[in-house]
């Protein structure tokens, strides 16, 4: 019962940072999970079944609350379930730490530039480009391979151009299903045998499914310079710590 509470209150807190911010549930639970002795494939695998359900909620709870751009939609969802697949595929496979030393560096980049906007006067948002596809595809493939990686590559990159804060945040965590249904199926068909995990599992998706409506309207309510400053303060500080892992 102690260790199912602990991934609950785990589940609770990253679906909370995710839903508000747009990223970090799975950077934040993978992080735990792997801190604790569990191997990179079989983390990332059971964070994306217990997304299953948590990027279920958060996006119908986006949908109703208006936070959806249906042309940023459709320009993520075909390249980042092509990415998410193909990431699943080459995690299990192989195993790439200088791919996940870059990556940190370029998010650290990132937050960087998000956190000096709240200085700046915010002007009207960016129409949402065709550069989105390859972002797209580039979140899906970090995100499989790190167990995490699909918020803080899109959301981060969208929010450090200048597009609108909202609608970046609930279309990308909205995407987010269907990538890690994706992700999820190449993971069950290459690793097969998740019983062993059955108490992470079920408290990720207990303490996700609990914090998704609630993160969807604090992203609504938050006024847009607050919500930068912290995204870019935490990206900042959460890839630190990851590349300091590495080195």
């Amino acid at each position: 019962m102690k260790e199912i509470f602990l991934f609950i209150i785990l589940g609770f807190a990253a679906e909370m940072i995710d839903g508000t911010m747009g990223m970090a549930y799975g950077v934040s639970s993978n992080t735990f999970l792997r801190s604790v002795g569990v191997n990179s494939a079989i983390s990332s695998a059971c964070v994306h079944i217990a997304e299953l359900f948590t990027t279920l909620v958060s996006g119908v709870s986006h949908i109703k609350l208006k936070n959806v751009s249906r042309n940023l939609f459709f320009k993520l969802l075909a390249p980042g379930i092509i990415g998410g697949v193909i990431g699943a595929y080459f995690l299990v496979s192989f195993e790439s730490r200088i791919l996940e030393i870059i990556i940190d560096c370029y998010l650290i980049i990132m937050g960087v530039v998000i956190f000096s906007k709240i200085f700046k006067k915010i002007g009207a948002p960016k129409e949402f480009g065709n550069s989105a596809r390859y972002l797209g595809f580039a979140g899906g493939f970090t995100d499989a391979l790190g167990g995490g990686g699909w918020g803080p590559i899109v959301t981060s990159t969208l929010l450090a151009s200048g597009h609108d804060t909202r609608k970046t945040i609930g279309t990308v965590n909205t995407v987010e299903f269907f990538v890690t249904v994706a992700e999820t199926t190449t993971f069950v068909a290459m690793l097969h045998d998740f019983r062993a995990y059955t108490t992470i599992i079920l408290g990720l998706i207990a303490g996700g499914m609990a914090a998704a409506p609630i993160a969807a309207l604090l992203c609504k309510k938050i006024p847009v310079k607050i919500m930068l400053g912290c995204i870019g303060a935490f990206v900042v500080f959460l890839n630190t710590i990851k590349l300091m892992q590495h080195l």
